[in-house]
């Protein structure tokens, strides 16, 4: 695959052995997760996700909004998001990256990864001519950063351990794939529409 940069992405090639796109785990917050809504809310929901993941690509384009307005904003369910790159994996750990750059905080990081998704055509489109790496540069520009600030972000070398830790708990909670929803520490097995997940919430409790 195309290196965004021989710089950048080389902490992640050797870091990142990865499942399949389009596929539990606790609930518990660890400090790699990024969190949004109530912390005392009835109901958590864990999303394992790639940013190159098409399937997590889809979800996020057709019911992610509504999840958020109808479940998150309104404080009956927590959200944990689990970043699980799938491949070309060092390109979806630097969608990871640019996401968190600059500190972001959780709003900040879910509106550049849903950018990401977004334009994930276009992110594909450009491995080829430079690796994506004016791709990220443009996201993120758009979000206030610098060039510098993106290229030191993707080159981070937290990036890769933090992703094999999620790695580690993904294999112990037989995650396989990308997305894959836990909801309060059960497995949703269903295919991850607004309705199908709206259903599986309120009979938990949200």
């Amino acid at each position: 695959m195309v290196a965004i940069g021989r710089r950048e992405l080389i902490l992640a090639a050797g870091a990142l052995a990865l499942a399949g796109c389009n596929g539990g785990g606790g609930a518990s917050v660890s400090a790699d997760d990024m969190v949004l809504g109530n912390a005392n809310a009835p109901v958590t929901l864990v999303e394992y996700a790639s940013a190159t993941c098409g399937h997590c690509a889809e979800f996020h384009e057709t019911a992610w909004e509504q999840l958020k307005t109808n479940y998150i904003d309104t404080g009956r369910v927590r959200f944990i998001m689990r970043e699980f790159p799938t491949q070309p994996a060092p390109v979806a750990l630097a969608g990871f990256q640019v996401a968190r750059c600059g500190g972001a905080t959780p709003e900040q990081y879910f509106a550049r990864l849903g950018e990401i998704f977004r334009t994930q055509q276009a992110l594909f489109q450009s491995l080829g001519a430079d690796g994506g790496r004016q791709y990220f540069i443009n996201l993120g520009g758009a979000a206030g950063l610098t060039e510098e600030q993106v290229l030191q972000c993707i080159a981070d070398n937290a990036g890769p351990g933090r992703i094999q830790r999620n790695l580690e708990a993904a294999q112990r909670d037989n995650v396989t794939g990308t997305p894959t929803f836990i909801i309060n520490g059960t497995k949703f097995d269903q295919a991850p529409t607004y309705e199908n997940l709206s259903r599986a919430l309120e009979a938990a409790g949200a």
